[in-house]
């Protein structure tokens, strides 16, 4: 049973990958989204084996390399962790796959579409199910692969193109470090097992190793080149510039990939390493500072954005930073909550936001909405309740979730902590009034787009309605259902999938602590609608009056022209360098270039002696002859 979740995916995308052309567009999409859905139910059935039953398993599916001392098996590891995110990740790709048999209704490659989808699936169910750092890294660049496939899938939009290697390039830094993580663990273990490796973590932490030329400690290297992979992944400030352009992909693969799936393997990552990155609290702290970082910068931009996918992308990169402060600040579960409620609410605000652009004939600016609740009433009332979970509104999903983020955070007691948990309340105010923003220009006011007529607007299919019904359901009582599950007994459900080396706080933080985030939260909804339903032109007022800060959010920080400076044009100038003086110059100017230029002299000098002249044979002659006797002489 366990096997079939991991391969059903991948057996859907041969089926419409290699035969979609001769079973047709409508069976390829049935076969995905049937076979993959069945995926899904098997993953329900394994997590609530494991719920009940405490059931674990390690299955041996190949030995994959036996060299030496790295023995490595292609195994399926079910516990807890990776129970929960084989429901995480098979249940919103079916959703997705559904989804897509509408939403993709008028392309033309639709085949190759939904066997993307599928193999994505597939390799991101072998990250989150093996049991060794290399099959891990096998899944982890198959999900960057397949993320290339499906952000250029329409590969004749050069933007889309553009966006899809700024992926791929982006993701090879973090992948890099990653890389050299795993590297330095076999260095250090001789294994990539996990269980192998974690037994062995308390020996080396007082090792150190000279890296780079500077004296560091073995278990602080090893959390931070992991980490730089998780970065990459899960888009965290500094390497989070490939996100908002992934965009350019389809809807669905906004809320496949970027919302609930391929973002948060960053984060299974540094639970899944918490045994590691328990005995080393520099790091932890790093992660720390860089979630509650990228949560505010990416609320803060989201502020002024006019893409509404973009909005939700910037929304997803604030919310991992709210996941991975929590992991630094040691409460692992309440990451993986806030990532499984997460998954529900943020992909039912992709695919709501897919349904408003389906109505607006591929229209993505909220500019130019407005005014259509009553013309898409159920994405209208399925996106307002997407929006109440991800603010943390009182009861819904992300109010569990995010809250007991920021409650952990302050109970860290420390100064991070601190820092995080204030980070955490300004945060969620600020998605509060974007979310909003979002809502109220795309629904309400006056109808402003002027290409399409506000008849010409209608309301998506039911097979694009029915998945977003369904994470409804999860959006709303995902947090209350799961809260005493994840975080109540979490040290009996998570077992020895995750590891405290001291047990969390079980403290409450002061009262007017727990109702602040509340209250803000609440707070917004009636600034949000004076700003853009009631007063509109005030918050233009405030751009102009505030210019450079509203130029700085608008241009996303300038995070993009500095690496155009330091990176991009500096690498050009190098590689131009390279290519026109080294190459060009020096080694074809004297190599093949110079030594062909050479011979060329050589002979158009000596076919001036081919004059036809007899007595300039015979001089030639005599000259050669003379050199013959003479070497014969000499020698």
């Amino acid at each position: 049973m366990e096997i079939s979740i991991l391969f059903l995916p991948l057996i859907a995308s041969i089926i419409s990958g290699f035969f979609g052309r001769y079973i047709g567009d409508r069976n390829s999409e049935i076969v995905t989204s049937v076979l993959v859905s069945a995926s899904a139910l098997l993953s329900i059935y394994v997590l609530y084996q494991v719920v009940v039953n405490q059931y674990e398993e390690n299955i041996v599916i190949a030995t994959w390399i036996n060299s030496g001392s790295l023995d490595v098996n292609w195994s399926m590891l079910i516990d807890p962790l990776s129970a929960v995110m084989l429901v995480v990740v098979t249940l919103v790709s079916s959703l997705v796959h559904i989804y897509s048999i509408g939403y993709m209704s008028h392309d033309p490659h639709k085949p190759r579409f939904m066997a993307y989808l599928s193999l994505f699936t597939f390799a991101m169910l072998m990250l989150v199910t093996a049991d060794n750092f290399l099959q891990l890294f096998f899944g982890w660049e198959g999900v960057g692969l397949c993320s290339y496939f499906l952000i250029g899938f329409w590969f004749k939009k050069e933007s889309a193109n553009a966006a899809a290697i700024k992926a791929f390039v982006v993701n090879r830094v973090g992948d890099f470090g990653f890389a050299l993580g795993i590297f330095l663990v076999f260095y250090l273990f001789g294994t990539v097992n996990y269980s192998e490796v974690f037994q062995q973590i308390p020996t080396i932490v007082d090792k150190n190793l000279s890296f780079l030329g500077f004296e560091v400690e073995a278990i602080n290297l090893i959390c931070l080149l992991l980490f730089i992979g998780a970065m990459g992944k899960s888009a965290q400030i500094l390497l989070h510039t490939w996100l908002p352009d992934a965009m350019e992909g389809p809807t669905p693969v906004s809320a496949l990939i970027h919302a609930a799936t391929m973002v948060t393997a960053g984060v299974f990552l540094v639970v899944r390493c918490s045994p590691i990155y328990e005995y080393s609290p520099l790091i932890l702290n790093l992660i720390t500072i860089i979630g509650m970082a990228t949560a505010f910068f990416a609320a803060t931009v989201a502020l002024v954005q006019a893409d509404i996918k973009k909005i939700i992308a910037y929304s997803t990169c604030s919310q991992l930073g709210y996941m991975f402060f929590a992991a630094g600040v040691g409460a692992y579960n309440v990451a993986m909550f806030h990532l499984f409620t997460h998954a529900f609410f943020k992909a039912l605000l992709f695919l709501g936001s897919g349904s408003v652009i389906h109505a607006f004939k591929d229209e993505q600016n909220i500019n130019n909405m407005g005014g259509v609740w009553k013309k898409l009433p159920y994405t209208y009332a399925l996106m307002i309740i997407g929006t109440l979970a991800l603010t943390g509104f009182p009861f819904l999903s992300g109010f569990y979730s995010k809250d007991a983020i920021i409650e952990f955070a302050y109970l860290r007691g420390n100064t991070t902590g601190y820092y995080a948990a204030g980070i955490g309340i300004i945060t969620a105010f600020l998605t509060s009034i974007y979310s909003w923003r979002l809502i109220l220009k795309t629904f309400h006011g006056d109808y402003n787009n002027k290409n399409i007529k506000i008849e010409e607007t209608h309301e998506s299919p039911m097979v694009m309605l029915i998945p977003l019904f369904i994470l409804s359901i999860g959006a709303v009582f995902a947090g209350f259902l799961f809260k005493g599950l994840f975080i109540g007994n979490g040290d009996n459900f998570w077992a020895e999938s995750i590891k405290f080396l001291e047990p969390l706080s079980t403290e409450h933080p002061p009262t007017w602590f727990l109702l602040l985030t509340p209250c803000l939260v609440l707070l917004s909804i009636p600034i949000a609608y004076y700003l853009f339903v009631k007063n509109k032109n005030l918050p233009n007022a405030i751009a102009s009056m505030n210019k450079p800060l509203y130029n700085f959010l608008v241009n996303k920080w300038y995070f993009d022209e500095v690496y155009e400076v330091l990176f991009i044009k500096s690498s050009k100038k190098f590689g131009l360098f390279l290519w026109k003086f080294c190459d060009g110059t020096i080694i074809d100017g004297f190599g093949p270039d110079g030594i062909s230029a050479f011979i060329k002299k050589c002979s158009i000098k000596a076919t001036k002696f081919q004059s036809g002249f007899i007595y300039q044979y015979a001089f030639v002659m005599l000259l050669g002859f003379s050199a013959l006797l003479t070497f014969l002489i000499v020698k």
